[in-house]
């Protein structure tokens, strides 16, 4: 029996290190239950993953959510981390940014940012087909971490936190509407000046 229980502990210990966190124990758990999530491209990879990722962890993704999380603009770049001759080995960096934006009730605008990953690959001049296989994969693994850390800003976010936000914009909406009623009543009450008549001759 204890050698039982030091192999299910050993295990345990074993998973938690390579990142895995069984449900309801570890810091996959996010506090807010409900949210949409949408993208430009409705059915492109990342909002794909991140789809899946939030409902493995516990969120009910579903259009009508009170909290909307959009997938602004997703941008990717490479550059020549190393130059080399063109049958030689040459290091690229691989740069994604990812836009994002949360919309609260009346599709206010609660908060944005963005993320960033980096990764540097080989791209072999003498084994092409290889090096595109190799950037791929690198492309991959950047949006697997992408869609990790999306999911840690959105652990950081609690309901409180959320409905200050959403009174914070509808402050601000209310605000704006008064200074353009305004701006419109003494538009109204300013006498349009008449035309400029010139004296016949």
């Amino acid at each position: 029996m204890i050698k039982r229980n030091l192999l299910v502990l050993g295990l345990a210990i074993m998973l938690s290190a390579c990142g895995f966190q069984l449900r309801g124990t570890g810091t996959s758990e996010l506090s807010v239950k409900e949210m949409d999530v949408s993208a430009r491209d409705a059915y492109g990879p990342t909002v794909t993953q991140l789809r899946d990722v939030l409902e493995r962890s516990g969120v009910n993704v579903h259009t009508g959510a009170p909290y909307r999380l959009v997938l602004t603009n997703e941008q990717q770049t490479q550059r020549a981390a190393s130059y080399a001759s063109s049958n030689q080995s040459a290091e690229y960096e691989l740069t994604t940014v990812l836009s994002y934006s949360i919309l609260g009730l009346n599709n206010l605008e609660l908060m944005s940012d963005k993320l960033e990953v980096r990764k540097i690959y080989v791209r072999d001049g003498g084994n092409i087909t290889g090096s595109d296989q190799e950037a791929t994969i690198a492309r991959e693994e950047m949006r697997r971490d992408l869609v990790n850390a999306m999911v840690v800003r959105l652990q950081m976010l609690t309901p409180t936190q959320l409905d200050q936000l959403q009174r914070d914009a509808d402050e601000r909406a209310k605000a704006e509407a008064a200074a353009l009623e305004a701006a419109r009543s003494q538009q109204a009450e300013t006498p349009q000046q008449s035309p400029l008549e010139i004296p016949g001759k």
